[in-house]
């Protein structure tokens, strides 16, 4: 509001036991809030980061752009330069070009360096404000576990990224709670995983029960 734009807050949770799984998350995120207005530049948000800094302006650009680039539990340095996660914008042209996020990242990790590589292979370069604007505090939370499979998918992006995104996503909307300052949406995702992956996650859900 302190930047006098027109805009919608869009909540999506994920329903169930299954591991965390942004990408799809961002891309339900990005298909449900075109139901329900033109919207035309999109700022996917980690729901741990708040920004610090007013002059990081939530707005899209001609190219993407990295918003939470300097985040406090990283002593507000960028870890590395192809870093595209936590908060960014993305317009609708540039996300519908890419098919979106990729849906095959089950657990912490890897969606967000396969976006950065979908838009470079469409020809996009990624911005960023100055260090001294985009910084984030990071709340508290336990750490998820690393998902090994998340560099296997990576070195799939080129091969797979136009049939893996928006053009497959399947998910269903357990309910939408339409507030009057946002939006909260639950939902089902599509559990696919192969038989490696499926063992990792199982270990990560039940670990010594198995």
């Amino acid at each position: 509001m302190k930047q006098h734009m027109e805009y919608g807050i869009f909540i999506i949770e994920q329903a169930g036991t299954h591991p965390f799984n942004r990408g799809q998350l961002m891309n339900v995120g990005f298909l449900e809030s075109q139901k329900m207005g033109s919207w035309e530049c999109f700022i996917f948000h980690d729901v741990d980061l708040l920004p610090l800094d007013r002059r990081n302006l939530y707005q899209c650009g001609e190219q993407p752009r990295h918003l939470a680039a300097a985040v406090d539990t990283w002593d507000f340095k960028l870890p590395y330069d192809n870093l595209f996660g936590g908060v960014t914008a993305i317009t609708l042209k540039q996300f519908k070009k890419v098919n979106g996020f990729s849906n095959r990242y089950w657990g912490w990790g890897g969606e967000d360096d396969d976006m950065f590589r979908r838009l470079w292979m469409m020809g996009y370069r990624i911005t960023r404000y100055n260090m001294s604007v985009a910084r984030y505090a990071m709340l508290r939370h336990s750490e998820a576990v690393p998902n090994p499979k998340r560099i296997h998918h990576l070195t799939r992006t080129k091969k797979k990224f136009k049939e893996d995104g928006l053009s497959s996503l399947k998910h269903v909307v357990i309910k939408r709670n339409l507030h009057q300052l946002y939006k909260h949406i639950i939902v089902n995702l599509k559990w696919e995983v192969d038989n490696i992956e499926l063992l990792y996650l199982a270990n990560m859900l039940f670990g010594d029960k198995l």
